[in-house]
């Protein structure tokens, strides 16, 4: 037998039949059989996916402060999960996706309270004292606490040059976010904290499970199963509060159901579970810069000049997180 392979690869393989024809023949029967096989690395891919998902995220807290004009802080919680819920249900149904086994569900419960209620309450709470650059401390801390949790959780311990980058980058980023911030101790930094920490352990147990299952239904299923709680919370929520319908309102709700909640938990968690968590997360130290460039554009919030100096220092962190062994 002689195989060549590569990324799409020749084989030759040679049978010797034993049966009557060749005792009959005693000839060889040679068979060739041509083999494509894709090989691709699937770190590109893997980092793209993931890098996608910090984009969708870095919106969340510009959309989430529209869509405070309309609906008041739990009803936009409650009908983004709600949104978000119906979009993963028409996409599980339309797959015919069987339900998880039973051993995945205490995972998808602790993704559902971090990423679909923990985290969008704690940040929409504290967003209505709190402005986005402020807010942004949280992800500037995501990064650095998710790696530690993947690392308690997986028991894989990233290297030193790793964390030593990953330190690095959350000092650049908190020191700049409380720089801007002048310092204060803002009313809602005990939801942004409690965010930071609930946030950290659902994106560890998604990007975990997403190993198991496609990335899609991690977070199709973490929906599902709080769309009972989120309906009833709806219903309550907007017969108490206000709402004042606008087009910043409107579209606000959209983003974080359908862009933040659906579509970047997905792709955050396919990109998860090709190059790590720890790699992964290391990101998201991105995400509050993104965050103040669209904070400038949408809200016309003032871009401060030390913005490209703390972006330069922070990328040259994320790439050496993701050239480190993990």
């Amino acid at each position: 037998m002689r195989a060549q392979d590569s990324a799409t690869a020749t084989r030759t393989i040679t049978v010797t039949t034993t049966g009557p024809a060749a005792d009959r023949t005693g000839d060889t029967v040679r068979t060739s059989d041509t083999v494509r096989t894709a090989r691709a690395d699937p770190l590109p891919r893997g980092t793209l996916l993931a890098a996608l998902g910090v984009f969708a995220f870095s919106l969340t807290f510009p959309s989430t402060v529209w869509g405070l004009e309309s609906f008041g802080p739990w009803s936009l919680v409650a009908v983004r999960s709600v949104l978000a819920a119906l979009v993963a249900g028409a996409f599980l149904l339309a797959g015919r996706v069987p339900l998880p086994e039973r051993r995945h569900w205490a995972g998808l419960a602790v993704v559902a309270g971090g990423v679909v209620i923990g985290f969008p309450l704690l940040t929409t709470l504290a967003l209505q004292t709190s402005t986005t650059s402020h807010a942004a401390v949280v992800v500037g801390l995501l990064p650095l606490t998710t790696a530690a949790f993947a690392a308690l959780r997986t028991r894989r311990r990233p290297s030193r040059t790793f964390w030593c980058a990953a330190v690095a980058g959350a000092v650049v980023v908190l020191a700049f976010t409380v720089q801007q911030s002048g310092g204060a101790v803002s009313r809602g930094d005990l939801y942004l904290f409690g965010a930071l920490l609930v946030c950290a352990a659902g994106y560890t147990e998604g990007g975990r499970l997403a190993r198991l299952m496609p990335g899609w239904q991690v977070i199709g299923w973490a929906l599902i199963l709080c769309l009972p709680l989120m309906a009833v919370g709806s219903a309550v929520a907007l017969s108490a509060e206000p709402v004042h319908l606008n087009a910043h309102g409107v579209l606000g709700l959209v983003w974080v159901a359908a862009g933040s909640t659906f579509f970047g938990l997905y792709v955050w968690y396919r990109g998860m579970a090709s190059i790590g968590i720890p790699k992964a997360s290391q990101l998201q130290l991105a995400q509050p810069l993104l965050t103040l460039v669209w904070s400038v554009v949408l809200l016309d919030e003032t871009l401060p000049l030390a913005a490209p100096l703390a972006a330069v220092a922070v990328l040259v962190c994320i790439a050496v997180t993701q050239r480190a062994r993990s």
